[in-house]
């Protein structure tokens, strides 16, 4: 599978040399990681390969997180596999519930959310219930406001508790 555009253009965007990472250094690394999550075919080609410890950690966040949002977004806005997907989910999933987060990094991880929030709707809407949970989870700790925020999150929440129905999905 090869990157998308738009997914190379947001990483082509960034100067991670010049942001810290959660690993101690800094994010130079970045462009690799995703490339590695977004291309990998099964979960034997991502061992080692993950966004915790790097983006968020123990409840924190670091400066390169509101860059790899907008990575983040743009992969989901095209057509990641479910490997991928899961991954970069759980991976906003863990962002959104850092407990250390400081305010200007939760605003600017806020604003990518909200600009790519029809695709992370589409992706929760249509993946697996769990993955339903996580979205609507996203949304309400990001406090994506509004009544369409309200809207598709009570829809999310349907898709969550939907556990025993059979959906048909997008992977």
């Amino acid at each position: 599978m090869e990157l998308d555009e738009l997914v190379k253009e947001e990483l082509a965007r960034h100067d991670w040399t010049a942001l810290a990472c959660g690993c101690g250094d800094n994010a130079e690394h970045m462009p690799l990681l995703f490339e590695t999550i977004l291309t990998a075919g099964t979960e034997k080609d991502l061992r080692g390969y993950h966004l915790d410890g790097h983006v968020v950690w123990d409840g924190d966040v670091f400066a390169c997180t509101p860059a790899a949002v907008g990575v983040v977004m743009a992969a989901l806005s095209g057509e990641p596999s479910a490997l991928a997907r899961d991954r970069l989910v759980y991976a906003l999933w863990r962002i959104a519930t850092a407990e250390f987060a400081p305010e200007e990094i939760v605003d600017r991880v806020r604003a990518a959310v909200t600009e790519g929030f029809w695709p992370l709707v589409r992706t929760g809407l249509n993946g697996r219930p769990h993955v339903a949970d996580s979205v609507a989870t996203i949304i309400d700790r990001l406090d994506v406001e509004g009544e369409r925020a309200r809207h598709y999150r009570r829809l999310l929440d349907e898709r969550a508790a939907s556990k025993g129905r059979r959906w048909k999905s997008r992977a």
